[in-house]
């Protein structure tokens, strides 16, 4: 059901973890080269599960419980991915692998804000549904 908020949500979010991650460099190197994470198999592998599991969460609408926990996974998985960034971008100075952070590196930010959103969106409606049961 792509008419609920939640929805929207977490296809923007697969949006930004999948076609963003491809075309927008995640830093520059010591001999200022653009760095992809298409180059990167860990790191398109860790982007590309976070957005299929924003995808799959998007086709469980009947299952909100489960709905619920697997944007809690995709938080925790950008979240990873997110220190990953952090890690290289703070480790061996002078010879790092990434000595300019680029805009790439904010994606997991925005990822994780529309999964919060996401999931605020999907506990609304499975709190508005326990109180229309309670009614019957």
């Amino acid at each position: 059901m792509i008419q609920r908020i939640q929805s929207i949500y977490l296809l923007l979010s697969g949006i930004a973890s999948s076609v963003l991650s491809l075309y927008v460099p995640y830093g520059l190197d010591k001999n200022e080269v653009l760095l992809f994470a298409k180059e990167k198999p860990f790191l398109i592998g860790l982007f590309m599960g976070s957005a299929g599991l924003s995808l799959i969460t998007i086709f469980l609408f009947k299952n909100r419980k489960l709905q619920f926990v697997l944007g809690r996974i995709n938080i925790i998985l950008n979240f990873i991915l997110l220190g990953v960034f952090v890690y290289w971008s703070l480790t061996v100075s002078g010879e790092a692998m990434v000595s300019e952070k680029g805009i790439g590196m904010l994606i997991p930010i925005i990822s994780i804000v529309l999964l919060v959103m996401a999931n605020k969106a999907i506990k609304k409606d499975e709190n508005l549904v326990k109180s229309v049961d309670r009614l019957r």
